[in-house]
């Protein structure tokens, strides 16, 4: 698959299917183990409070979605969504935890088709999912559909840095330490992906234009690690 070539959405799902298991180990590798810091950093941009109704898009196996839960408290209301089931699963199998609350709803629907109403959410994240889905700017319309006036989204991902020092060590690290990794889980086909996606993903000013594009207001990219990761935030 060339860099310019985006993959299905339905080959996607399979993809993410097929890594569940090993899901959180590779997220902790990407992000040299800081990812639910950054993670905790999404969920203070989003804006929610205590009773609100929260939105986690692309929710994997909840790690972002329980940071939500913590943040609207027992009177919120939270939401998990993600297209693999077999993400879901391993989701919905820690509610009760003292990891994850019982509150949280889990919910398999594609993020450019969100069976919710119009103006329903208080708040919103995405953690590591936009850069994955089909149609970048389709989903940013339908967070903003889904959320009421004046409220915001958060949305963590991977990045290219702009340094071309960082972007060789990014290259070098996922050639050498997350591939072979992968390779000793049997998931190297899997992870090969990430390269190519890093390519095709719009930089933190061309998402701003995107979020922009789809009506929401005001939209800040806030670059993290150097670069190498960031965070869009937008409010409608």
């Amino acid at each position: 698959m060339s860099t310019s070539q985006k993959p299905s959405a339905k080959t996607v799902q399979t993809l993410f299917n097929r890594i569940a298991p090993v899901y959180d180990d590779f997220n902790n590798q990407l992000s040299f183990g800081l990812h639910r810091i950054w993670k905790r950093m999404a969920v203070n941009w989003s804006g929610l409070k205590p009773g609100d109704r929260a939105l986690d898009l692309c929710c994997g196996s909840g790690d972002l979605t329980y940071f939500l839960a913590q943040q609207v408290g027992p009177t919120g209301t939270t939401i998990g969504v993600d297209f693999s089931a077999e993400l879901l699963e391993i989701a919905a199998s820690r509610s009760g935890t003292t990891y994850v609350p019982k509150t949280i709803q889990w919910v398999e629907a594609d993020v450019l088709e969100l069976p919710f109403e119009s103006n329903s959410f208080e708040g919103a994240t995405m953690g590591y999912g936009l850069r994955n889905v089909v149609d970048i700017k389709g989903s940013l319309g339908e967070i903003y559909r889904v959320l009421k006036p004046r409220k915001t989204v958060a949305i963590l991902d991977m990045h290219r840095p702009v340094q071309p020092a960082l972007g060789r060590f990014q290259n070098w690290y996922l050639e050498n330490q997350v591939v072979p990794a992968a390779k000793r889980c049997g998931m190297i086909e899997e992870y090969k992906y990430i390269a190519p996606s890093l390519a095709r993903f719009p930089q933190g000013k061309e998402q701003e234009k995107l979020a922009q594009s789809v009506g929401f207001r005001d939209a800040i990219h806030y670059p993290i690690a150097a670069g190498m990761m960031g965070c869009l935030v937008a409010k409608k």
